[in-house]
């Protein structure tokens, strides 16, 4: 890759590591809900400004697609959040490529050869290591961090198999604006507990324009200049970014069994998405 290509990708993982930070600031003040809904909706204002979605033509793509990659996990990561560091959420989001590969297999046949099962493995053995019983996380925030992975992967396999006609700035842009819709009706579910202070709306607010709107910028750029396959390294990179963010920010502990647990995540990947 050229040295601007790589410069892009470093900063597209560092921009989505940030992303489990903010959560980790806002949803214990706003709730998962709002915290979801004001990701998205800030995300698909912005980036709709830049790209008109096709509602007529592409609008059920954009509902389905924006369930599960936008409204469903967002929500799961920031229930996640109430309780789980930036550090192992980052790490469990690396966990996206592998249910993809799954997703793959069952919905496009695609074959799951020797070198994905032993990442798959790996991979499994990563999440283990990070989630160990004697870590004191909550098992029901880390089975919500693992579902939105795995609507991830899920999202992945349906668009390359009914969605890939689908405009990507379009997709992008009418994902995000579906998700906020369709999670206004939730948000008395899970009021705000506290009024936002300053740095709760900074929060959101990178939540949606940077990690949001400007990520999609970035990685469409990506895709242009270095194809679908090598922008998905990004996934290699996000854990390092959410680890050392959620340390030098929030001053969560590097604990050994994290690194190698994150190391086993970042393997498995590397096996999965490797061609």
């Amino acid at each position: 890759m050229r040295s601007a290509d790589t410069a892009r990708l470093v900063l597209l993982a560092a921009i989505w590591g940030a992303s489990f930070l903010f959560m980790r600031i806002a949803a214990p003040a706003l709730g998962p809900v709002l915290t979801a809904e004001l990701r998205t909706l800030i995300a698909g204002l912005a980036l709709a400004i830049a790209f008109a979605p096709e509602w007529r033509r592409w609008g059920r793509h954009y509902v389905i697609v924006g369930i599960f990659t936008s409204a469903l996990p967002f929500l799961l990561w920031a229930y996640a959040a109430l309780s789980l560091t930036a550090g192992l959420m980052a790490v469990l989001n690396a966990t996206s490529p592998m249910w993809g590969a799954v997703w793959s297999a069952l919905l496009l046949n695609e074959r799951l050869n020797a070198r994905r099962v032993l990442g798959l493995v790996i991979g499994v053995g990563g999440v283990v290591l990070v989630t160990r019983p004697d870590s004191g996380f909550s098992y029901g925030a880390v089975g919500a961090a693992l579902t939105a992975a795995f609507c991830y992967g899920l999202a992945g396999a349906y668009m390359k198999r009914w969605a890939g006609g689908v405009p990507s700035r379009g997709m992008a842009a009418g994902t995000q604006l579906a998700a906020g819709i369709l999670l206004v009706p939730f948000i008395a579910l899970w009021p705000p507990a506290e009024a936002p202070t300053p740095l709760v709306a900074a929060s959101m607010l990178a939540l949606g324009l940077v990690c949001g709107a400007v990520a999609y910028l970035l990685y469409f750029r990506l895709i242009a200049d270095i194809g679908a396959t090598r922008a998905l390294t990004v996934t290699y990179l996000i854990p390092v970014f959410g680890v050392l963010w959620g340390a030098l920010f929030l001053g969560e502990a590097l604990e050994a069994t994290m690194l190698a647990g994150g190391a086993l995540v970042v393997l498995g990947t590397v096996f999965v998405l490797r061609n």
